[in-house]
């Protein structure tokens, strides 16, 4: 059979249960697992043999929606994470450790900016951060020659910038390092990184993956393209014996296509244990079940309110990738033609106090620490998800004091429009 199109990955892949297993992904809630001799546990911990012993480092639930996600993304090989936060995390720590240097966009999701600006600086990493638009000049003057990284997100929370994929990829080939690529809001349904160059894929599943806000997690999954031996100086993680766990060489041992995943699973996952719960992984798959059915309809509604938006007078500004005029209009035309995301940025005339007092005036939207799942919410991102940033952060991460970010769920688009307009109404 030829490559199957998205929606039927999105339903069929990763799990294919044979003559009377279970049709639906079983969930094996189940800490350890027995074998019969130490021997055979022996080649399991010697990576001689695939195998569960313990399901903080990985558990088959999880595999199996890894091995979905995989597909949907075109990579290699992929693995869960309790979190979006521990994916980026990873990510990044499975290449660059203490002294080395990481560019990334900085329009990034605020919660990452913070891992990178603060915590991870505290690990001794070295950060740059660049705007997504920046010129060849300035994006070339941003590498170092202890450059490991370059990350970024497909369409940035919440200033909704898009990366420019095969730029950035090109800047980050240049100087022998690779691309991830956070593609929480867009989704493998909307845009594939790897297909513009991007070497990892990082998601939020928490977000439009899962759905419906019913499970916090994360996902990574790798390429398989990018040739650690040929800058083998640069990733002696990946290219040298692991003292830590036998003094196995990754990339030696399980080539392009499994070397990442499986350092990041032995090695970064049994020291900091963050598993994504099966339970968790098993309402993910649900999600991603009815994924290509949903996305559609969160960017025809996003796109129904940026309309709705542009034309008010109380609104400032209304940022939106999809809608025509848009600065970055023309780049999600190329990489995302199908669609961006069902997530709106938009400034209220008035400043934050205005902003505030219209989202207390909304009767369908709900304010939450949350965003791009079936119900319409929306927050104020200056008061909650980048609070920890100064002015000049904000400034440069695209956040003013009056932007509202609303995530368009699922509802009919006039029912939103609606109650947007009752709440401008009123301020």
């Amino acid at each position: 059979m030829n490559q199957q199109k998205i929606g039927t990955q999105c339903v069929q892949a990763g799990y294919t249960p044979g003559n009377g297993e279970p049709r639906q992904i079983p969930i094996i809630q189940s800490t350890t697992f027995k074998y019969d001799t130490s021997e055979h546990m022996g080649r399991l911990f010697d990576l001689e043999e695939n195998g569960y012993f313990y399901t903080r480092l990985q558990n088959p639930t999880n595999d199996m929606v890894a091995a979905k996600i995989c597909a949907l993304e075109g990579g290699t090989a992929a693995m869960l994470t309790s979190s979006g936060q521990a994916a980026n995390f990873y990510a990044i720590f499975n290449i660059a450790n203490c002294g080395d240097h990481v560019v990334a966009s900085s329009t990034i999701y605020g919660g990452t900016f913070n891992l990178f600006q603060v915590t991870m600086r505290k690990m001794g990493l070295d950060f740059t951060f660049v705007a997504p638009d920046c010129s060849d000049e300035e994006l070339e003057a941003a590498f170092k020659p202890n450059t490991k990284a370059v990350f970024g997100e497909t369409i940035a929370n919440p200033a909704l910038t898009v990366l420019d994929i095969e730029r950035f990829a090109a800047a980050a080939h240049r100087h022998g390092v690779p691309l991830v690529v956070d593609n929480t809001f867009a989704t493998p349904v909307n845009c594939r990184p790897f297909e513009w160059g991007a070497d990892i894929v990082t998601h939020s599943t928490t977000k439009y993956m899962d759905g419906h806000g019913a499970g916090v997690g994360g996902c990574i999954v790798d390429s398989g393209k990018f040739d650690w031996f040929a800058q083998a100086d640069k990733f002696p993680g990946l290219t040298t014996p692991d003292a830590s766990y036998h003094g196995v060489t990754y990339a030696e041992k399980f080539g392009l296509g499994g070397a990442f995943i499986t350092k990041c699973t032995a090695q970064l996952m049994r020291d900091f244990g963050s598993i994504q719960s099966p339970q968790n992984a098993f309402l993910l798959n649900l999600g991603l079940e009815s994924l290509h059915v949903r996305m559609p309809r969160h960017c025809e509604n996003g796109l129904a309110v940026a309309r709705f938006l542009k034309a008010h007078p109380k609104v400032s500004f209304v940022t939106f990738p999809s809608l025509e005029g848009d600065k970055y209009y023309e780049l999600a035309q190329k990489y995302m033609p199908n669609g961006s995301c069902g997530v709106v940025s938009f400034g209220v005339k008035g400043g934050r106090s205005a902003a505030e007092a219209f989202m207390k005036h909304l009767k369908l939207a709900a304010i939450e620490t949350h965003v791009a799942d079936a119900r319409t919410c929306c927050l104020h991102p200056a008061s909650a998800t980048h609070r920890q940033m100064n002015d000049q952060e904000l400034i440069a991460a695209g956040i003013t004091p009056d932007l509202v970010r609303m995530s368009c769920g699922l509802e009919d688009a006039e029912d939103l429009i609606a109650d947007i307009a009752q709440a401008l109404d009123q301020i």
